[in-house]
């Protein structure tokens, strides 16, 4: 398990960045081409399912990163583990409000387009996280 630490933080990290991507550049543009009721419901159907899975791989490569780092010596592991694993607190002290304004199903309303434009700009954030930490990783495997 020591050995494939560094390859594991890389593989979440890569999962992490390639559904975030995914999120940003396809499904929400998708979702702001339809009728705003529309694009909140199925943004509330999406939500429920992805997040789990978007948190469960921040929090994997940060895991990952930081024993491979311990085990290794070397630090580039815990650095991208933490660059991928910032996207945890980003998005519950950052996001978290506008998911909640999204989620309400009694205070959306007239806002919910604003809403879902914000909400894919911060989205943002947490794709170039993704795409960050597995440059950081890269690079750290090239130079081996």
């Amino acid at each position: 398990m020591v050995a494939a630490t560094p390859w594991l933080t890389v593989v979440f990290a890569v999962a992490f960045a390639a559904w975030a991507l995914y999120v940003s550049l396809v499904e929400h543009p998708a979702r702001l081409s339809i009728d705003p009721a529309a694009a909140v419901a199925q943004f509330r159907a999406s939500y429920r399912l992805a997040a789990l899975y978007q948190a469960s791989f921040a929090a994997l490569g940060l895991i990952a990163g930081i024993i491979a780092s311990a085990t290794s010596g070397d630090a580039v592991w815990a650095i991208g583990g933490l660059v991928v694993g910032t996207a945890i607190p980003f998005t519950l002290i950052v996001i978290r409000p506008t998911n909640r304004r999204l989620l309400d199903t009694d205070h959306v309303g007239e806002n919910a387009r604003h809403l879902l434009v914000r909400w894919g700009r911060l989205h943002w954030v947490r794709s170039v996280l993704g795409v960050l930490a597995v440059a950081v990783l890269a690079l750290r495997i090239r130079l081996d």
